[in-house]
């Protein structure tokens, strides 16, 4: 699946130093504003016990992961609506992803430059807010023009695309996201169609110093309460930890590192999970001697769909779907067990994938 998240932020909050840590690459990573003028673009790996559970219990030749991919955009700065900085390109760029990784800076350091000269990021949020919300109300102030126009004919449906669209652009101008709205129907509909920057789903992203990265700060206390109706994730890293961890070579150093400093995992995989809750998306498996793996889809989908996402062949021809669930699977300890328990279910084309699930198709071309 090509869906994709969107690192956004001002700048010097850290993107970049997460985006490396997210991918390993090797991004620019400078003390100085717009460093990243172009999109850097990557793809993550879903970190998942349940796939390495799998494969202890298979043993195949290869195991195969699924993936998210990453995309870090430049720093937007106040005036970005109107062109200012690289606000353009950065608004441009964020239209194209299915979900927005917002980085907010919430650690002093007189040698790291802060574009507006202190640290707040509740301000830091509101400033990038702002500028989405006025490119969103620009917009829907062009769609609904449209709408006008045609609603003069008379038509029933012309006149209620009016009324959704002034009731989307009423909560933009009141200086609230359009992911606030609670539509459905049309309206949903609606909103989908216009493609609008704040309705796409958002996770924050606190950067902390060191000390902070168990239980956050001031700074993180003023930003979590500024967030509360959001309905949003919050998660706390450290990027210069994270930055540390992929300059080790081996697991072993990499765990020990972590250990010395109280972690159980690194940061960037509660990112990485949490990116793709946020896209709607779960995983079921497949597993066999030659490959165990994860595929990617989302939320609600049914079996002949999730077979297509292996091949087109298989969603074109599917048959039915032989199910485990992976708790019966890790407990029983092989397909062979589970089929001698009565524990693998056959299921047809109305089947709805659940998270975890291992599954076998069965198609005919």
């Amino acid at each position: 699946m090509a869906l994709k998240c969107g690192i956004v932020g001002l700048p010097n909050v850290g993107k970049s130093t997460l985006f490396n840590a997210l991918t390993e690459a090797k991004a620019l990573a400078a003390n100085y504003p717009f460093a990243t003028k172009d999109p850097n673009v990557g793809m993550i790996t879903v970190p998942d016990e349940r796939l390495e559970k799998l494969a202890d219990l298979v043993n195949p030749q290869k195991i195969l992961p699924t993936t998210v991919e990453i995309v870090d955009i430049a720093g937007l700065i106040k005036g970005a609506s109107q062109g200012e900085g690289l606000g353009n390109q950065f608004l441009a760029n964020i239209r194209e992803v299915d979900a927005i990784i917002h980085v907010v800076r919430c650690f002093d350091d007189d040698n790291v430059v802060h574009v507006d000269g202190s640290i707040d990021p509740v301000r830091d949020k509101e400033i990038i807010d702002t500028e989405l919300i006025l490119k969103d109300i620009e917009t829907v102030e062009k769609r609904l023009e449209k709408y006008k126009k045609l609603a003069k004919s008379g038509e029933k449906d012309d006149k209620k695309r009016v009324e959704i669209a002034e009731a989307i652009l009423k909560v933009l101008e009141a200086e609230k996201p359009a992911r606030t709205l609670d539509l459905d129907g049309e309206g949903a509909d609606m909103l989908n169609e216009m493609y609008l920057l704040t309705a796409k789903p958002i996770m924050y992203v606190c950067n902390v110093d060191e000390d902070s990265v168990h239980g956050g700060n001031k700074h993180t206390n003023a930003f979590q309460e500024s967030i509360k109706g959001e309905n949003a994730e919050v998660v706390l890293i450290s990027a210069g930890i994270e930055a540390d961890i992929i300059e080790l070579d081996s697991i072993e150093d990499r765990m020990e590192f972590l250990n010395d400093m109280g972690l159980k995992e690194p940061g960037v995989n509660k990112v990485i999970r949490s990116s793709y809750k946020l896209l709607n998306l779960i995983t079921y498996f497949t597993a066999g001697e030659k490959e165990v793996r994860a595929w990617t889809i989302e939320v609600g989908t049914k079996a002949p769909q999730a077979a297509g996402v292996i091949h087109t062949d298989f969603e074109k021809g599917f048959i039915r779907a032989e199910v485990i669930k992976y708790n019966d699977y890790v407990e029983l300890g092989s397909e062979a067990a589970v089929k001698q328990a009565g524990k693998m279910n056959i299921e047809g084309k109305e089947y709805v994938v659940d998270d975890g699930d291992v599954m076998h198709f069965l198609f005919n071309v």
